[in-house]
């Protein structure tokens, strides 16, 4: 089991880190903060397929086809961690080294993005609640909490949707 979990865990990892890497490396320019953050959360799903397939590998050639509910949720849950752990790591990397104006240019482009969609009035509400979060997202440990969990939930979903599908009792 920890062969499967390690491989699928890496290989979950390669697509979690990698795409967006490689994004940074090939797509010069200004950045696309909104088709980043699709590509971002699509990149996240699909890692996962990694998930499934783990569980369905551990299930298939080690157990021969029988795996619980609680243990194929378990294989799952490990899996996961790996890329969530991974993407955290990433994430703080990004933004010290590969692109350490990251936030200074999403918060410029966030805040320009609200003052054209929003009245006078609720522009300075909003403004005054974004400076207020500002520092907190900003701190190295909310940022890799706030990527590892993102990724987990995700993890943590697809791990339930599989188990509850590849799950398969031993016939009598």
């Amino acid at each position: 089991m920890k062969n499967i979990v390690l491989k699928h865990g890496l290989y979950a990892t390669s697509v979690v880190v990698g795409i967006p890497f490689l994004l940074w490396v090939f797509v010069p320019g200004e950045p696309n903060y909104d088709l980043g953050e699709v590509i971002g959360y699509a990149t996240m799903i699909l890692c996962m397929a990694f998930v499934f397939l783990g569980i369905r590998e551990h299930r298939d050639h080690h157990l021969q086809g029988v795996i619980s509910f609680w243990q194929a949720l378990k294989l799952g849950m490990s899996i996961a961690l790996i890329p969530s752990l991974a993407f955290g790591i990433y994430d703080l990397l990004y933004v010290a080294y590969l692109d350490p104006d990251f936030y200074d240019n999403y918060y410029s482009q966030y805040i320009a993005d609200l003052k054209n969609s929003l009245t006078a009035d609720d522009f300075e509400k909003a403004l005054a609640e974004i400076e207020a979060q500002e520092e907190i997202f900003t701190n190295p440990v909310m940022q890799f909490l706030v990527m590892f969990l993102t990724v987990f939930l995700i993890g943590f979903v697809v791990s339930l949707l599989s188990s509850l599908v590849l799950k398969r009792s031993a016939t009598a």
